[in-house]
């Protein structure tokens, strides 16, 4: 577990400043993550990387010449928000385009792609290559479904290498295209990890067993097997990697590198008795080994794991692979950052509230006390909904929501009595999706800000227009995460709610009537989630264990909407 903690909740900050503080000479801190301490020379391709916290040295201490050049911070185990990949991105933009590179999970997708939307919008030209290594996580034919695991240092390396290099935008994304490419990943966990503040892990493996197949973020493995020798585990994990020989590659006489990567607590000494099994499976397999790496690479706190990946190169890549580089966390030959030193970045101007009518601005009070009844609803559930979250996920979507939710009532509480409706909403939005991240961040902020548009700041809203943004707001998180009904998510809740809603509106029922109905329809609706397996998110890889358990983000839908109206709707 994590021992060395104040404020749980302040832990992500509380790290970087630290970390900040001990590598000053490399890295800067900037609003949203870290930097290399020098200015990105005009004319070179920025490499932004990112993720959750709780995988150091991924992915702060990969910043530094000759590999990354930001990272984008999420809070522990969730993707960082849009602003805060944004942020990052733009501090380290030299001129000529970002790339944006990560682990393939849903909250990290819709953070960078909306950051990436934004800085196109601005003329930065930027492009995206997702890390999709973990063979366990999806078929070969479904590669693109895969999770991104320690396969992350092969991309992170080649790309900040051939930036460094003063390659163009369009040669460093389709070299790191490449290395995807030629990049699989395999682990296994002893025992779960335990987040910071929590008292139990995420999941636990009964002793004697072994996880197969398990995540970076909590995420238990996708089968159990006995625990076997050094040998027998070197045997299972080469043999289930030479089954995915890229294509175009010639098993005989191939070079590749191998990563034997620890998760949090196994020691250096265990992943080198490994490693040394490892060796001469690889080498009777025709293999020429080159620059192995041996260490904590992606770790997932004090997780009892280890995985394997071999990244499979040709000529180019493998000049790349040996470049020098200087991160914190990983050093490779001898290598001087260039770049004049980075002038401190302040943090992002308060927005200006617009003028608002009398009614919006009383529409804008009761959204404020909502949003409270939000947060102490949340606050009430939240470690049932981690629980409900660690059967098929990471565990993380109770401390989730409750983050969002206590930053979007007070972001709100500040705004009550002074803005109206689209104010106060797009900034309660803004601070849900910034302090929360992940998928339900990036969710229930695109949620808020939407209603938001549709009610307005100049007048109170009608029962018809609370449909419509009701309405808007389904349809934001439609059009971002593209989950439909029946795939296990909270779109399987917020869909029957928006329905009954604007059912109840139309035949005349007062707004109030209508969320007592449609709470009803939404409860009843996440609870049968329980018999559908999940098609989307993390917890698509455990599909057949979620069932008999609601989905989380639908559950907390239901559970928010039924306090609202407890609260603000008519007795039933």
């Amino acid at each position: 577990m994590t021992y060395l903690t104040n404020d749980p909740a302040d832990f992500v900050a509380e790290m970087l400043a630290g970390f900040v503080a001990v590598h000053g000479d490399t890295v800067a801190r900037v609003p949203g993550g870290v930097v290399r301490a020098t200015e990105t020379p005009e004319g070179q391709v920025a490499v932004v990387i990112g993720g959750g916290s709780g995988h150091y040295p991924a992915f702060c201490g990969l910043v530094g010449p000759g590999l990354a050049h930001g990272a984008a911070m999420g809070e522990v185990f969730a993707s960082p928000s849009a602003s805060r990949v944004e942020s990052v991105a733009r501090a380290a933009h030299g001129g000529v385009g970002v790339l944006l590179t990560y682990g393939n999970y849903a909250g990290d997708v819709l953070n960078f792609d909306e950051a990436q939307e934004r800085l196109r919008a601005e003329g930065i030209d930027c492009r995206t290559v997702t890390v999709t290594d973990d063979v366990s996580s999806a078929p070969l034919a479904e590669r693109h479904k895969r999770r991104g695991v320690a396969g992350d240092l092969t991309v992170f390396k080649v790309a900040g290498a051939a930036a460094d290099a003063g390659r163009s935008l369009d040669d460093v994304v389709a070299l790191a295209e490449r290395a995807n490419d030629r990049t699989r990943t395999m682990g296994v966990a002893f025992s779960g990890c335990t987040l910071p503040g929590a008292t139990e892990p995420l999941f636990t493996v009964p002793h004697g067993r072994m996880g197969v197949g398990m995540g970076i973020h909590g995420e238990p493995g996708v089968s159990e097997t006995d625990v076997p020798t050094a040998a027998q585990l070197a045997a299972m994990l080469v043999d289930r990697l030479l089954q995915e020989v890229p294509e175009g590659v010639q098993q005989q006489g191939a070079r590749v590198v191998p990563l034997v990567n620890g998760l949090g607590s196994i020691k250096s000494e265990e992943l080198f008795v490994l490693y040394g099994a490892i060796v001469p499976l690889l080498e009777a397999a025709g293999l020429h080994l080159v620059q192995p790496e041996v260490g904590e690479l992606v770790t997932s706190f004090e997780m009892a794991g280890v995985s394997l990946t071999l990244f499979w190169l040709d000529d180019e890549l493998e000049q790349l692979w040996a470049a020098p580089a200087a991160a914190p966390a990983y050093r490779k030959g001898d290598v001087e950052a260039s770049g004049a030193r980075r002038a401190a970045v302040a943090d992002a101007a308060t927005t200006a509230i617009a003028a608002a009518g009398e009614g919006a601005i009383e529409t804008g009070r009761m959204l404020a006390a909502m949003l409270a009844t939000t947060a102490t609803t949340i606050d009430t559930v939240a470690d049932e909904l981690g629980h409900l979250d660690s059967i098929g996920g990471d565990g993380d979507h109770g401390i989730g929501m409750q983050r969002g939710a206590r930053a979007a009532a007070a972001a709100a509480e500040s705004l009550s009595g002074v803005a109206g409706a689209r104010s106060l909403l797009h900034a309660a939005g803004d601070a849900w999706a910034e302090r929360a991240g992940g998928t339900s961040g990036a969710l229930w902020g695109a949620m808020l800000r939407s209603a938001g548009e549709v009610l307005g700041d100049e007048e109170a809203p009608d029962a018809e227009r609370m449909a419509a943004a009701v309405h808007a707001a389904i349809e934001a998180v439609a059009s971002r995460g593209g989950a439909q009904l029946g795939d296990k998510t909270m779109v399987d809740a917020i869909v029957p709610f928006s329905s009954r809603f604007a059912e109840a509106v139309a035949s005349g029922e007062r707004a109030s009537t209508a969320v007592t109905l449609a709470a009803a329809a939404a409860t009843e609706a996440a609870a049968a989630t329980a018999d559908l397996v999940p098609k989307l998110g993390r917890a698509r890889t455990h599909a057949e264990k979620t069932l008999g358990t609601p989905d989380p983000g639908a559950h907390s839908f239901a559970l928010i909407v039924t306090a609202l109206a407890a609260e603000f709707g008519d007795p039933s």
